[in-house]
């Protein structure tokens, strides 16, 4: 039997020993709770139904059944871990892994009366959030609003007071960093594939094309050669690389004597769409719909392995110090180190109980090590490495596909509903620095 099998079976016994599972039973008749209460917004008083969760004995006089225990086994450590001893303080934190009880789910979602600016009836004692976020130690500082469609990428280039924004609405929005008002609005003509900063340079994916500003000498310029959509770049050490939507990977090398961009390769090896790109280590990491990731060595411009543990779209990949972590849609983050061949293996999974779409990551003002991860339940949760100790979380109104990190502190999402968003943290956070 598979390690897999091993322990899907291993957790169903223990889990069935401890009185869960579809062969409880019962005797008792659950009571039932009235679906406006759960939604917030139920006016009756009295009403006939529960307003309490009766998984809580202290919320009611009925009789309740035995409570159950459920022992949190969503971690899956890989059989072999790293040789080199990586994987032995992944995930030791209180904090990580699935949530299992629904009554910590009801802590997840923002009133709705609250979230439209109407008073709420049961004020302090309203099950639902009053707040855009769970922790003491985030902000909402304010909310951008002004694109109509889902954010795909936010980029505050150096040495520049202003804030840009890209949006499948086709526009890319200029903020102004002082008064937070939107200074600029550029027509793109077609849905923005994603927006990345290198230096003073702003780089806009869209269709067959990529836009290229210099907000210094406000040089302007067009990249061709994409197939389709530039759903990701990368820049580093003069190359800009563009993941397309027919799988390739476009390389140019920046010529300082003109001041632009020359082509200089196309990286094959994807079936389906790159969505996601990073540079570490003198490699080239790229994510792909085909449920892989490339690695790709920088001085040859060839491909040195293919990482194929994840089982759905691998969204996002991000390097921290030696690893290199990964999120899928199949619900898991993966941290990847090498072997004493320089191979990349799986040293450690974390699970979540939804799909995810990018991650992120800073140190805080201890110089420990914070990850942002946004899942498509619209919340970013964000976690210690390597314990994935939780840290908080954020809720946004749509899923989050763009996250950016700023100075002091400060970091920006954008979502679904096209709403840019600023955070600070209460104690000063500094950058992950590349590996």
């Amino acid at each position: 039997m598979d390690m897999e099998s091993m322990e899907r079976n291993g957790n169903k016994r223990i889990f069935q020993r401890l009185g869960g599972g579809p062969s409880s039973t019962s005797s008792y008749s659950r009571p039932k709770v009235c679906h406006f209460w759960l939604a917030g917004r139920c006016t009756k008083n009295p009403c006939s139904y529960l307003h309490s969760d009766p998984s809580d004995s202290s919320s009611t006089s009925m009789a309740a059944p035995p409570k159950r225990i459920h022992q949190n086994l969503t971690y899956r450590r890989n059989p072999n871990p790293n040789p080199n001893g990586h994987s032995s303080n992944w995930g030791r934190g209180q904090g990580g892994g699935v949530v299992g009880a629904s009554r910590a789910s009801l802590k997840e979602k923002v009133c709705n009366f609250w979230m439209a600016g109407k008073k709420c009836a049961y004020g302090e004692k309203c099950k639902y959030l009053h707040s855009w976020s769970v922790g003491d130690e985030i902000s909402l500082l304010t909310r951008l609003e002004g694109h109509q469609k889902a954010i795909t990428g936010i980029a505050l280039p150096s040495g520049s007071d202003k804030l840009y924004s890209g949006s499948k609405d086709g526009s890319v929005r200029v903020w102004d960093c002082q008064s937070g008002q939107c200074a600029t609005v550029v027509n793109m003509g077609a849905e923005v594939g994603c927006l990345i900063s290198e230096g003073p340079w702003v780089l806009v994916g869209i269709p067959n094309s990529i836009k290229v500003w210099n907000t210094q000498t406000v040089t302007e310029m067009s990249l061709s050669g994409p197939a389709g959509q530039v759903y990701a770049m990368a820049a580093s050490n003069g190359m800009l690389f563009a993941g397309t939507q027919d799988g390739n990977i476009l390389v140019w090398r920046f010529s300082p004597a003109g001041n632009c961009f020359e082509p200089a390769a196309s990286l094959k090896g994807h079936s389906l769409a790159v969505v996601s790109l990073v540079v570490g280590a003198n490699r080239l990491y790229s994510s792909s719909m085909d449920n892989t990731i490339k690695v790709w060595d920088l001085g040859t411009l060839q491909c040195i392995q293919t990482l194929t543990d994840h089982t759905s779209v691998v969204m996002s990949v991000l390097c921290w110090d030696q690893f290199l972590l990964s999120c899928s849609l199949d619900q898991t983050i993966k941290i990847w180190a090498a072997t004493e061949s320089g191979n990349l293996e799986v040293t450690y999974t974390h699970k979540e109980e939804h799909g995810l779409l990018s991650l992120s990551g800073m140190n805080d003002a201890q110089a420990k090590p914070v990850l942002l991860c946004s899942c498509n339940d619209n919340i970013i949760r964000l976690y210690d490495l390597p314990s994935f100790a939780d840290r908080g979380k954020l809720i946004s109104k749509e899923e989050v596909r763009a996250l950016q990190l700023g100075p002091g502190g400060l970091f920006f999402s954008g979502d679904g509903t096209g709403e840019l968003r600023v955070w600070r943290w209460s104690a000063n956070t500094t950058e992950v620095p590349p590996a």
